[in-house]
């Protein structure tokens, strides 16, 4: 893009370039003239809009968290309605169907970046606590609720679930697994827990 002429919303268009080159290269090829190149924009317009190159990165996760932060109150708002198997298997899904995998391999492997995102998220990593935090709740309404056992240890199954879902779907150039490789995940986790709610 020529210099002098504006791009709109041009935060979020670096964000999604940088998306792109992220899923399809990988965190090594993660760069400002990457993101910039894809962007279709001149390499300024990112420093323009950000302190640093890690500046921007820090920030895109920051954006992505806030993803799930609203996945987290759609899946808190689909509590006892549909199974609590089902409405974990689409959430594990939709979570790691999208960016989350590939943001959670920049962060590992960035130390700088890492470094700048412990001062506000000093515990856990990036994505996958706050994805944890997201099924930690939904499990504790559905206890509430009675959908699940009321000695549920959701702070257990919680990341359980998240380590699992993780694993199945980090292979970054592989197919993504199956819905029902999925639920197998969720139903074998909960099956201790899950119950029928009183009448």
């Amino acid at each position: 893009m020529p210099t002098g002429v504006a791009i709109r919303d041009a935060r979020e268009q670096l964000f999604d370039a940088a998306e792109r080159v992220l899923l399809r290269d990988g965190p090594n090829a993660l760069t400002s003239r990457a993101v910039t190149t894809e962007a279709g924009c001149a390499k300024g317009v990112l420093h323009r809009h950000f302190a640093n190159f890690d500046a921007f990165l820090a920030e895109l996760v920051a954006d992505r968290i806030a993803r799930i932060e609203g996945q987290a109150a759609a899946l808190r708002n689909c509590a006892g309605s549909g199974t609590v198997a089902d409405n974990l298997t689409g959430t594990l899904t939709a979570l790691f169907s999208s960016v989350a995998v590939a943001i959670i391999g920049l962060v590992t492997f960035r130390d700088d970046l890492r470094a700048r995102l412990r001062q506000a998220r000093p515990a856990g990593i990036p994505v996958l606590a706050e994805a944890t935090a997201m099924i930690a709740s939904y499990l504790t309404i559905e206890r509430e609720l009675g959908r699940i056992a009321p000695d549920a240890d959701v702070d257990t199954l919680a990341p359980t679930l998240i380590g699992a879902g993780h694993l199945v779907f980090a292979d970054r150039k592989g197919t993504p697994p199956e819905a029902g490789a999925v639920r197998n995940i969720v139903t074998t986790v909960i099956a201790g827990v899950v119950q029928a709610p009183p009448p």
